[in-house]
């Protein structure tokens, strides 16, 4: 009789752990690998130059910017991210003058990986940016090339909020930058590489 409930507690422990991994399971499931995040980011420029763009000490100011990302959990720990906007306009100067501007767009693509097991969830990724530049408003004769490739490092963190929603917060480095031509020659290279500190919302479906 000892053994037969012996047997009987053991099935209904099976059974109550069972049933909490499927509860778990169902619960991880209704998050689902997709992940979209709206973010204000401040674009830190750390400009560098050689040639003329020293001589003329040119810089790209910093700004606030909107920006978009889409994330892809193959996973519980790695995710690709999309990071959008739509082009920037972004003031360029010789010293602290104001010399013309030029829009810039920086679609950057990321490998994360997501720590679990904690109350938020820590993220660092790394991965490659295409920064096309646009709408080039500059002094007669003076040009730049229209695209960069650079890398990209990231750090951030997802707090839980409610439901599928977490806010977000996000640090990333990206490496672009530019040839600058005078009169068709090339004249030297102005290096933005900025620093991206983002806050936002992101939404797990």
């Amino acid at each position: 009789m000892l053994i037969v409930k012996k047997h009987i507690i053991a099935a209904a422990v099976l059974c109550t752990l069972a049933s909490g991994a499927a509860l778990a399971q169902q619960a991880q499931k209704t998050e689902g690998p997709w992940m979209v995040r709206a973010r204000a980011v401040y674009v830190d420029t750390y400009n560098s130059t050689s040639g003329v763009a020293t001589a003329l000490d040119l810089n790209v100011d910093s700004k606030w910017i909107p920006e978009v990302d889409i994330s892809y959990f193959f996973n519980k720990n790695v995710a690709a991210e999309l990071i959008l906007t739509w082009p920037q306009k972004m003031t360029v100067n010789a010293g602290n003058t104001s010399i013309g501007s030029i829009k810039v767009l920086p679609p950057t693509l990321l490998l994360q990986y997501h720590f679990d097991g904690l109350p938020v969830k820590p993220y660092v990724g790394a991965g490659i940016n295409y920064t096309n530049f646009s709408g080039v408003s500059l002094p007669a004769g003076v040009t730049i090339n229209n695209s960069s490739w650079g890398g990209a490092l990231q750090a951030g963190v997802d707090i839980p909020l409610k439901d599928n929603m977490y806010l977000n917060l996000d640090l990333k480095k990206v490496w672009m930058g530019t040839d600058v031509y005078v009169g068709g020659v090339n004249s030297g290279s102005l290096n933005v590489n900025p620093l991206l500190l983002g806050v936002g919302l992101g939404w797990r479906f």
